[in-house]
């Protein structure tokens, strides 16, 4: 079993205080079944950027994620703050 502090964001890198969700690269909606672990906010992040059509033809390939314009600006935004920071993000 994997210790939660031994764990990293799968989508900003940053570790996990106490909050920690985990993402379906690929939606289960479209036949998805592995998960990795995500900060609250950046699952929120990721949902209010890519449909799940978009998200089960990108699939586990986070780079695709990582170099769209908005998702990097959110990456430089949140590189900073603390592993439990939530905020309000915009759908």
């Amino acid at each position: 079993m994997t210790d939660q502090a031994d764990l990293e964001c799968w989508l900003c890198g940053r570790p996990f205080e106490t909050l920690i969700e985990w993402h379906h690269p690929v939606p289960k909606s479209k036949k998805g079944r592995g998960t990795v672990p995500v900060h609250p906010i950046c699952h929120k992040t990721i949902h209010a950027n890519f449909t799940n059509s978009e998200l089960a033809r990108i699939g586990e390939d986070a780079e695709t994620i990582l170099t769209n314009p908005a998702m990097a600006k959110f990456l430089n935004w949140i590189a900073k703050k603390p592993p439990d920071f939530h905020a309000p993000t915009r759908g």
